[in-house]
């Protein structure tokens, strides 16, 4: 199996700033909606369709953020990631997204739009090979970084992986 480092450097991919994690930017559509064809909260226009690239290696999470659209992952390749999700009603729930999927992983899965997520690899894990896709497509502008005071004060439950995954 190809290392993290081989992984990288094939695929192209980059440190993803403030989130954490490596990435690649593999699709946005040439297409756009206008902000008035979009739900209301969004600021402009937008790409039809996004898609990345995502790597998590040991020393690197994707620490907690919100997106105002759905995020759908897809699980590559690699070891499996735990993933922190914070609903708005004051709920988590965490997963694991991966390959075994007759212990319960999931292959794909999908964060709602306005729900708080942070992912790391799970225990004794080299790398996962992940990759997203969002429809309107990813605009920084619809990006929100978790605080973790302002979180573990609402998710009191999930106050420990809620400091593994903010900085």
């Amino acid at each position: 199996m190809l290392s993290a480092e081989e992984l990288q450097k094939i695929l192209k991919l980059q440190p993803l700033p403030v989130e954490g994690g490596y990435f690649a930017v593999t699709y946005r559509s040439d297409i756009t909606l206008a902000r008035q064809s979009l739900p209301s909260g969004y600021s402009g226009e937008r790409a039809l369709a996004t898609a990345i690239y995502y790597l998590l290696t040991p020393d690197s999470f994707s620490a907690m953020h919100r997106l105002r659209g759905d995020e759908v992952y897809h699980f590559y390749l690699g070891d499996p990631v735990k993933m922190l999700m914070l609903k708005p009603d004051g709920t988590g729930e965490s997963l694991l997204i991966g390959q075994d999927v007759a212990e319960g992983m999931c292959l794909q899965h999908v964060v709602p739009g306005g729900v708080w997520q942070g992912s790391h690899l799970a225990a004794g894990g080299k790398f996962a090979l992940l990759g997203t896709t969002m429809s309107p497509g990813f605009d920084p502008a619809d990006f929100d970084m978790g605080k973790r005071d302002e979180l573990s004060v609402r998710y009191p439950d999930h106050s420990a992986l809620i400091t593994l995954l903010t900085r």
